[in-house]
C-alpha cells in the first residue's frame, strides 16, 4: 500500500470521526469537534526571474504550486467543558496544495498544528505539543494588514507570499515559525493586557541545544493594538536573539500597520550578523464587497554570511555558512499590494502583487542571481 492511499485512507478515517464525535456531542453539549479548512487557489500566476536563465512562469500558484496568500488547510477543532470555566481544547491541523493535490509536507500529516491544552477564563490558555510560535503570533498584529487587529487567543499567521513571507523568521524558533515539543502560555486581561510566553524542548541529552524560549506583551487598547516579543534561539551551538515591536491604529475605515525587528545571528567565528528590519502597511475597508491592501517592508543585513547555496539564510535558520565567500551588508525590500472582493462571508476573489529588490550583497535563491522580481496573481479563497 503506498503512501498516498494509506494518507487518504487516513484523512477519510478522521473526517468519519469528526462527524461521528460531533454528532455525538448533540447529546452532551458540554463537548464538541469541528472540522474545518481553507482552500485557496492562485490562477494565472506570473513571475518573472523564475529560473537561472531569467525567464518567466506563468501557472497556477509559484513553481511548487503553492497560492499567494493561505495555505490550504483542513483541521479538527475540539472542546470539553470541564467544569468551573475550564475547558479541554486541542487541534489537528494539516496543509495542502490545491493545484496538484500534494501535501505540503510529504510523510507529515498534521503539518500545521498537532496541540492538546487547557483553556481557563481566569488562568488563560496553556498548549503542549506542534504549534504557532507565541512570537509569530503576538507580531501577527502588524506584520501584515490580512490577519485580526486585536491580541488573542487564536493562532496568527502572515500571508503565504514568497517576496514578503521571509520577514516572519525573525519570530522563528530552532524548528521554525512553530515549535517542535513547545509549551505555550497566553492570557488576555480584562484590561486588555495580553501576556504570552513559549518553550520548546530539543529532546535531546543536550538539554539547552535545539531550545527556544519566547515572551510577549501587549495591550488591545480599542483602535490603538500594540505588542512585543523576545526571542532566544538555541540553534546547535549557536545562540540567536531577536526583539521586535510593533502595532496597528484604525480610523474610519482604514487601518495602518506598523513594526520594528533587531535580529542578532551568531555565526561562530565569522563574527555576529545583525539585522534591522521594518514594516508598515495599509488596509482599506469601505462598505461593500471591496477592500484594498498596500505595504512595504524593509530586510537590512550587516556583517551577514551566505549559506551553502550561496544566499543570505533566513533568520534563524541555515547555520551552515560559506567561510570562503566573506561576510555582505545589503538590503532587501518589498511593495505588495492586493484588491479583494468578497462574494459572501466564506468566499473572496482577490487581485495581489509583488515587486521586489535586492541591494548590495543580498541575495535569495528565488532569484537566481537577478536583483529584482515581480509578481501577479488573481486567485479564489473559500472557507468550510
Amino acid at each position: 500500500m503506498n503512501e498516498e492511499t494509506i494518507l487518504r485512507r487516513t484523512y477519510r478515517t478522521l473526517a468519519i470521526a469528526a462527524g461521528a464525535l460531533a454528532a455525538a456531542s448533540g447529546a452532551h453539549a458540554q463537548s464538541s469537534v469541528q472540522l474545518y479548512g481553507l482552500m485557496d487557489l492562485s490562477f494565472p500566476t506570473y513571475i518573472t526571474h523564475a529560473d537561472a536563465k531569467g525567464n518567466h512562469l506563468i501557472g497556477m500558484g509559484n513553481a511548487d504550486g503553492e497560492p499567494w496568500f493561505s495555505g490550504s488547510r483542513w483541521g479538527l477543532r475540539g472542546a470539553e467543558d470541564l467544569g468551573g470555566g475550564t475547558k479541554l481544547i486541542f487541534t489537528l491541523e494539516s496543509e495542502f496544495v490545491v493545484a496538484n493535490g500534494n501535501m505540503e509536507d510529504p510523510g507529515q500529516i498534521f503539518d500545521r498544528d498537532a496541540w492538546v491544552g487547557i483553556e481557563n477564563d481566569t488562568y488563560g490558555k496553556f498548549t503542549a505539543g506542534f504549534q504557532n510560535t507565541i512570537a509569530r503570533d503576538a507580531s501577527a498584529i502588524y506584520g501584515d494588514p490580512y490577519g485580526s487587529a486585536k491580541l488573542r487567543y487564536e493562532e496568527g499567521g502572515w500571508t503565504n507570499s514568497n517576496n514578503f513571507k521571509q520577514m516572519i523568521f525573525y519570530a522563528a524558533g530552532a524548528t521554525g515559525t512553530r515549535y517542535n515539543n513547545g509549551l505555550a502560555w497566553k492570557k488576555l486581561f480584562s484590561n486588555g493586557i495580553f501576556a504570552s510566553a513559549g518553550y520548546a524542548f530539543s529532546n535531546s541529552t543536550s538539554f539547552a541545544s535545539g531550545s527556544t524560549y519566547q515572551a510577549a506583551l501587549g495591550y488591545n487598547g480599542g483602535p490603538f493594538n500594540v505588542s512585543a516579543f523576545y526571542n532566544h534561539v538555541n540553534n546547535t551551538g549557536f545562540v540567536d536573539q531577536t526583539w521586535s515591536v510593533g502595532g496597528n491604529y484604525t480610523f474610519g475605515i482604514a487601518r495602518i500597520n506598523a513594526g520594528y525587528f533587531r535580529y542578532l545571528g551568531n555565526q561562530g567565528s565569522l563574527g555576529q550578523r545583525q539585522d534591522n528590519a521594518w514594516t508598515v502597511s495599509l488596509k482599506l475597508a469601505p462598505k461593500g464587497p471591496f477592500d484594498y491592501e498596500l505595504g512595504y517592508q524593509q530586510m537590512r543585513v550587516h556583517n551577514a554570511a551566505y549559506n551553502a547555496d550561496g544566499d543570505i539564510p533566513n533568520a534563524n535558520t541555515a547555520h551552515v555558512f560559506d567561510a570562503t565567500a566573506g561576510l555582505h551588508n545589503g538590503f532587501k525590500e518589498t511593495l505588495y499590494a492586493s484588491t479583494f472582493y468578497h462574494l459572501s462571508k466564506r468566499t473572496e476573489l482577490y487581485l495581489a502583487g509583488d515587486y521586489m529588490r535586492l541591494h548590495g550583497g543580498y541575495t535569495v535563491g528565488s532569484t537566481f542571481g537577478a536583483k529584482n522580481q515581480l509578481e501577479l496573481t488573481t486567485g479564489v479563497r473559500t472557507r468550510f
